[in-house]
């Protein structure tokens, strides 16, 4: 059993004594609390409770997860000892009651020397009152859609996804649905999802917020402080599409959108309210109308518009009004060039400020890109089988292969393995297809001065010449060194070849040993040393005004 450390046990005796029961309790959350809670994970799990019996006040609770061990409760009792979250001084009780026999053997043992008693009761009733309160909030709480319009927002939804706007549109590109439905006259729609950041849509309540918000963006440059602002400050209604593990007890129409690996997610920002997951009933029938008639449109023209490429179109649908099926609404869907191009002049005078200050250095110094591999993959450096590989050269959707045959004695193929989200992954599979493919492999000496710090810089090199990052390694980190050795035998002894997989599933369980169903594609190239590359020592240079 694991103790409390000497220095702990002698802080937690200087604690006031307080003649109170404490009444302790691990508890799983009520499945319906936990299924409205899909938008925020530190809901879902154990709850640990510490409440003071005598004064009726909570001093501590925590979420943990459910195969975490008894060490948790530990962990949360000391938290109410030394900073409870009620107004209450920090203090030591003398009686602890718990209603899990093996917990109260855990904590006589761990609790020795604090001269603190520890008692089972097969009953807590203020814990019991405090859950049965957080089980009428889950029942009160209102679902994210509601019941009547779920299954055809997901299905209209599946339909937006189908159509993938963003493989052809960028953010700038600006459509009018003139719905004069509801509380709602004309919505502003922008696509997300050309960058391969997040895929989806907007619907501005109106043309002021959404030049607001690209201003608040463009002056924000890197200041996260300032991008969250301008992010909350938007008024609009929101769709976008989030990786989704498989979970069951679905319906049919969320079934058949979990094949696809991702999920719909519908809300509404406005200055006031900040981000809510949730469309009232009100919001969901407009909404409904509106990516109906959206929906229409890219059938019908979609293929008619590019990024280079917007001219005005406008088209008229008749939808059905979700409330009364026998009537219908009539919505306008129109493109709003001249919007469009006043957005992309707006970026376009800052991009022209920054090239000015540094267009000769870049001139003359290889740019290594950061914007093709997303910031949130997980990267690491292995092998894997060459039963393993010819697997995947026949059942991963992409595959290229090496230009010539290599030998196969090493104990393995040296691969680079990329894992994110399964839209993330697509486009960086799109973004490398689109460069020619992958030409090669690299480790770049980089330095941090500032910092004091050295790397070993991951590179990616396309067909096209260009050079992308897709990871920054502690020079110094024993596994790398490890690693890095290892990579560079295997290398020689494939006579330079290696490989680059892409996977999905970074939220899983599969996070850095994804499952062949994850595996989507297998890019097979040479890897080249830093002196063949030819950059030399990479500084990072701070950015400045």
């Amino acid at each position: 059993m694991t103790a409390l450390n000497n220095s702990t046990r002698r802080r937690l005796q200087k604690l006031r004594q307080v003649p109170s029961v404490w009444e302790g309790d691990r508890r799983t959350l009520i499945p319906g609390f936990v299924a409205n809670a899909e938008s925020d994970s530190e809901l879902q799990g154990d709850c640990i409770l510490w409440v003071d019996g005598s004064e009726g006040v909570v001093r501590a609770m925590d979420m943990v997860p459910p195969e975490s061990g008894p060490e948790v409760v530990v962990r949360t009792l000391l938290r109410a000892m030394e900073y409870p979250h009620s107004s209450t001084r920090p203090a030591r009780p003398q009686k602890i009651v718990v209603r899990d026999r093996e917990i109260q053997f855990f904590l006589r043992g761990v609790l020795q020397d604090l001269e603190i008693n520890v008692e089972y009761a097969p009953e807590l009733p203020l814990i019991d009152e405090i859950y049965r309160g957080i089980q009428e909030v889950a029942s009160n709480r209102p679902p994210n859609l509601p019941a009547e319009y779920a299954d055809r927002l997901m299905r209209m939804a599946y339909n937006l996804w189908n159509d993938a706007p963003w493989e052809t549109l960028d953010e700038e590109k600006i459509f009018a649905l003139e719905l004069n439905y509801g509380d709602i006259n004309t919505l502003y729609v922008c696509v997300l999802g050309m960058l391969g950041m997040e895929y989806g849509i907007l619907m501005y309540r109106s043309v002021d917020s959404l030049k607001r918000f690209r201003q608040q963006v463009l002056s924000a440059k890197d200041s996260s402080e300032k991008l969250e602002g301008a992010f909350l400050n938007q008024d609009c209604f929101f769709l976008t599409f989030d990786q989704e593990e498989a979970i069951e007890g679905l319906s049919a129409v969320e079934e058949e959108f979990q094949a696809t690996g991702v999920r719909p997610a519908f809300g509404n920002l406005h200055p006031l309210e900040g981000m809510r997951p949730v469309l009232y009933e009100d919001e969901a029938a407009p909404v409904l109308v509106g990516i109906t008639a959206l929906h229409r449109f890219f059938q019908q023209h979609l293929r008619s518009l590019s990024v280079e490429s917007f001219p005005e179109i406008i088209s008229r649908y008749r939808i059905t009004d979700p409330k009364e099926s026998q009537k219908k609404v009539s919505v306008k869907v129109s493109t709003l060039p001249a919007l469009s191009n006043e957005l992309f002049e707006m970026s376009v005078g800052l991009e022209i400020d920054e090239d000015e200050e540094f267009g000769a250095i870049s001139a003359i110094v290889p740019i290594l890109r950061d914007d093709l591999v997303p910031k949130d993959v997980f990267y690491s450096l292995g092998a894997m089988s060459w039963e393993i590989l010819d697997f995947l050269r026949t059942n991963v959707k992409v595959h290229q292969s090496a230009e010539l045959d290599f030998p196969t004695q090493s104990d393995g193929f040296p691969v680079i393995l990329l894992q994110t989200s399964r839209p993330k992954a697509m486009a960086l599979i799109d973004g490398l297809q689109a460069a020619g493919g992958l030409r090669a492999i690299c480790f770049n000496p980089g330095e941090d001065p500032f910092a004091n710090q050295q790397y070993d810089l991951g590179i990616l090199q396309t067909q096209n010449g260009d050079l992308h990052l897709f990871g920054e390694f502690l020079e110094n980190d024993p596994t790398h060194v490890q690693a890095r050795k290892k990579w560079d035998q295997r290398c020689k002894k494939t006579q330079g070849y290696c490989g680059l997989v892409i996977a999905k599933g970074l939220k899983g369980s599969n996070r850095g040993n994804p499952e062949f169903k994850d595996m989507l594609a297998l890019f097979e190239a040479r890897t080249i040393s830093s002196k063949e590359l030819g950059l030399g020592l990479l500084e990072l240079v701070p950015q400045t005004e």
